[in-house]
């Protein structure tokens, strides 16, 4: 998508949401709320560029890129200071345009979690960003201190849902919230082993989910679909890639909660 197809469609929905939403801030600051050279959807397309661009580091893409090359495009752009400033505002309508950009229900989810370190483990007692927020938790690769991401795709690896957890939260804790919307049937990983989260998915939203199981459980005969389904599971694992390694949502470098949350969902939107 080139920067005017993503300006046009952040154009369009801030034209029906702005008017209604933009009277909720995100916290009272007890400072006068200045009005912005930049409008809303200027804001958004720049920070949702930032992770479709690929770059490291949001400052110099601010002052060296959008500064000097796009210079045209938003003859209007303030300061990169400023801009930070403003960028609190950016929560409520990047939630919302998140949402509305989920993909539709085929029938085949698959849902998973991956971790979000907020700092080194060593540095974890130094740590006071995060520190009423964050907490340690654990997965394959090995500890980290963060929070947990749980995402749900469908079969073609559109986004469907997703949550934000402390580390030290259980990936079957949120499932019930993500799924809330979809049917048919929801592909997991061992973790998400649980009989009675099967049968409460089954008796009030009428999903089935589908795992494999431990090594000291009995077995049982799956289908030749249920086998291709559980092999197909991959493809959120090449979703979390994209959003870790090319939109960057994951690094230790937050200096504010409220710039976290806004990388994180810029980056899930683009």
């Amino acid at each position: 998508m080139s920067l005017l197809e993503l300006y046009c469609h952040v154009d369009d929905f801030c034209r029906t949401f702005v008017p209604q939403g933009h009277c909720y801030p995100v916290a009272a600051t007890g400072h006068r709320q200045r009005p912005s050279q930049l409008s809303v959807s200027e804001m958004l397309t720049i920070v949702i560029h930032f992770h479709q661009a690929h770059p490291r580091d949001f400052k110099a893409y601010y002052t060296h890129y959008v500064a000097v090359q796009l210079r045209t495009d938003f003859p209007r752009l303030v300061s990169y200071q400023r801009f930070i400033e403003l960028m609190p505002r950016l929560v409520v309508p990047l939630t919302v345009y998140l949402q509305a950009c989920f993909g539709r229900c085929t029938g085949v989810s698959f849902i998973d979690s991956t971790s979000l370190a907020v700092c080194h483990n060593r540095r974890i007692t130094h740590h006071t960003v995060f520190a009423q927020l964050a907490q340690r938790g654990k997965t394959s690769p090995g500890w980290f201190y963060g929070f947990k991401l749980h995402v749900v795709v469908n079969d073609c690896g559109e986004l469907m849902g997703v949550h934000l957890t402390p580390g030290n939260v259980d990936d079957r804790t949120p499932v019930p919230y993500l799924v809330h919307r979809l049917a048919g049937t929801l592909v997991a990983d061992k973790g998400y082993l649980s009989q009675s989260l099967a049968l409460r998915l089954r008796d009030t939203l009428g999903i089935r989910l589908l795992t494999h199981r431990k090594r000291n459980m009995v077995q049982r005969l799956l289908s030749l679909g249920d086998k291709l389904l559980l092999r197909k599971r991959t493809i959120i694992e090449s979703v979390f890639d994209q959003l870790k390694n090319m939109s960057q949502i994951a690094h230790t470098r937050q200096r504010s909660p409220v710039n976290f949350v806004i990388n994180l969902l810029a980056g899930l939107v683009a």
